[in-house]
């Protein structure tokens, strides 16, 4: 039996973020679909639609509104160089507060001026090492009294993640399963929370690039361990796991399968999402319709949905992939 514990705080989290966050609409597939065969159903759950271009947006502004006054006046901090760090931005900005980002100094100059359009956070580089200017933030944040929000290792953020269930669950035929690109853990905890909550039979697939295993590797250890990374197209879901993360328990009790996918085949991926849907993704969305495309036969007949969670690519990167 799984846990029920985060269904109603994914559940309020859903009423919480409607008027600021959009619901994204699902996509059918009928090329990714071929793949399988006849009575095969595969729907894109369009995240890369949202505000901010990715999912993050979710779990930054549920913990942004559920903060209590005197946190806001007091501003947050967060470090990040992508996808969370426009979530914590943009959320502050919709409650008229301000907080800091911290990032290393070796942020690309895109990433940057990105961040630079939103006047509701200073930005603040500390360290070549994206670990070393995570761990100084926490430590800003706990001697100035300002809440550090993490982009996964946080309950109010994996509720916010979960919403994107939410919406599934109502946009899509009774699902067989859902193909989640794994990071932190956040997203695939918040999914799998809520839908095992209302359908226990359905799996959930996480997907990983080969290059960046950090969560797969400490499920496969039965404890969280550090793993060495190697550059991946899916910027978004590389980094180590945090020490103590709530999302190793939660991945470990949801995630039923797990498929790794090399960098040829998330590239093909963002390519084919590009040519058949007319959708930019970024590189960790195109690990979720790779891990798909790589085992698409286990799923012959099924009613499957692959989340594509974002779609900040940059121009430069995305110009490569579709030219490869």
């Amino acid at each position: 039996m799984f846990s029920t514990a985060l269904v109603d705080p994914i559940l309020a989290a859903s009423e919480r973020l409607r008027p600021h966050v959009k619901e994204t609409p699902v996509e059918r597939s009928e090329t990714l679909a071929a793949a399988a065969g006849a009575e095969t159903g595969v729907w894109l759950k369009c995240e890369n639609l949202q505000h901010t271009g990715s999912f993050k947006l979710r779990g930054a502004c549920n913990k942004i509104l559920t903060l209590p006054p005197e946190a806001l006046v007091r501003g947050v901090v967060t470090a990040s160089t992508g996808n969370h760090a426009r979530g914590v931005a943009h959320a502050l900005g919709v409650v008229g507060a301000r907080g800091t980002i911290y990032l290393p100094t070796i942020v690309s100059a895109g990433k940057l001026e990105a961040l630079r359009l939103y006047p509701s956070v200073a930005l603040e580089l500390y360290h070549t090492d994206s670990d070393e200017t995570e761990m100084y933030a926490r430590k800003v944040a706990e001697e100035s009294g300002r809440v550090y929000i993490s982009p996964y290792n946080d309950c109010d953020v994996i509720a916010g993640q979960g919403t994107v269930g939410v919406e599934l669950w109502r946009q899509c035929p009774a699902l067989d399963a859902v193909f989640v690109a794994v990071g932190g853990g956040g997203l695939v905890s918040g999914i799998a929370s809520y839908l095992k909550a209302v359908h226990p039979g359905i799996m959930i697939v996480g997907c990983w690039p080969e290059h960046a295993t950090a969560l797969y590797a400490s499920l496969q250890a039965g404890r969280i361990v550090s793993v060495v990374e190697k550059p991946t197209l899916s910027d978004g879901t590389a980094g180590g796991l945090e020490p103590g993360s709530v999302t190793f328990d939660l991945a470990r009790e949801l995630i039923d399968d797990c498929v790794l996918v090399s960098e040829a085949e998330i590239a093909e991926a963002v390519r084919l999402v590009a040519i058949e849907h007319h959708l930019v993704i970024e590189g960790s969305a195109g690990v979720a319709v790779a891990a798909w495309r790589k085992t698409s036969a286990q799923h012959a007949g099924k009613n499957v949905a692959i989340v594509l969670c974002g779609g900040n690519i940059m121009p430069a990167k995305l110009r490569a992939v579709l030219h490869d």
